[in-house]
């Protein structure tokens, strides 16, 4: 089958497979790993993107659903100049990161959270990455991370 789609702010047109999975389609036709594949069953996160702005674990969608959809990797948040955005910088100043993997999950749900609600809670934001497993932070300094990211993107959180 023949998609269309724009990934990060660029068109693309491929032939896939009907059963061909996001996740498969993103990393090994448009070249983009930063989208991870963890678990394949959606439990993870490790695979969230931004599909027409929803955050989507990519896991458990086929290629062919998203045709005609705007797609946002982890890739598509680093500014040209090499600027990381502000979620992306927020992981790195308090130390919102260990192993990296669950990472790119982590920030496309936030995005999403962010989006919506400039100023969450803690509690909100915790709720917001209920789909998102990490084995390595125990999440405090994820959710400072997206306080960070929160205040530096115009918000506040309470």
């Amino acid at each position: 089958m023949n998609i269309r789609v724009r990934i990060n702010g660029a068109a693309r047109e491929d032939e896939v497979e009907p059963r061909l999975l996001l996740v498969h389609y993103l990393r090994d036709v448009a070249g983009l790993t930063g989208t991870h594949i963890g678990c394949e069953t959606s439990i993870c996160g490790a695979c969230t993107v931004l599909m027409n702005g929803e955050a989507v674990k990519s896991c458990t969608l086929l290629a062919v659903q998203a045709d005609g959809a705007e797609i946002t990797t982890i890739e598509g948040l680093t500014a040209e100049d090499g600027r990381l955005h502000p979620l992306q910088q927020g992981f790195w100043e308090e130390h919102g990161l260990q192993c990296g993997f669950c990472t790119p999950g982590m920030i496309l749900a936030a995005h999403q959270l962010l989006s919506r609600n400039p100023r969450p809670s803690r509690s909100e934001i915790r709720r917001a990455l209920e789909g998102n497993l990490c084995r390595c932070t125990g999440y405090q300094h994820i959710v400072k991370a997206i306080e960070w990211a929160a205040e530096k993107m115009g918000g506040s959180t309470s």
